[in-house]
């Protein structure tokens, strides 16, 4: 099959209603396609139908309960304040009263005070601990993971009731120095 025939056969096929030839010739094959129409369909554009609040789908952690001793937890917005007025103090709910220093989460998981359900907790508040005394247990996908005191001191407060979940680097305990 030469060029020319190949043209003739583009031209014959471009205006006829015909969308696709196929020619053998031998060893040759040949397949002429036209273009067909492409249909783009596109929704109209609009605004997504709902919203989905904070932390309101199945399996949620619960709302985090205030302790024995500290305020309650609230989770509200804050409004800004007027662009005229100069900035008031700061103020938080959260101040810390105690001195000393927090000892924080290193892991994601649920804060247990004691080995085991009937057994005595590790520490208690005004308990004197030094470093090495493990403090607490962080259960993290079934694996015990012991939290222990990096230095010598009193116990002021445990932050944290037993069997909670925990965040990373949440305070779990305030330890005074000694």
């Amino acid at each position: 099959m030469d060029l020319d025939r190949i043209r003739e056969l583009l031209q014959v096929v471009a205006q006829s209603d015909v969308s696709e030839v196929e020619i053998h010739d031998g060893d040759l094959k040949v397949v002429v396609r036209k273009n067909a129409p492409s249909v783009t369909v596109q929704p109209p554009a609009q605004a997504f139908p709902f919203a989905f609040p904070p932390m309101a789908y199945p399996g949620a952690w619960p709302a985090p309960q205030a302790g024995p001793g500290h305020a309650p937890v609230q989770s509200a917005s804050i409004p800004a304040a007027p662009a005229a007025q100069s900035p008031a103090p700061a103020e938080s709910a959260a101040v810390r009263v105690t001195p000393g220093k927090e000892v924080r989460a290193p892991i994601v998981g649920t804060f247990y005070r004691s080995p085991s359900p009937d057994a005595d907790a590790y520490v208690s508040v005004g308990d004197r601990v030094k470093p090495g005394d493990v403090l607490c247990i962080i259960e993290a996908m079934k694996l015990m993971n012991e939290v222990e005191c990096e230095m010598s001191g009193i116990v002021r407060e445990i932050l944290v009731d037993n069997a909670q979940p925990v965040e990373f680097d949440q305070p779990l305990f305030v330890i005074e120095p000694a």
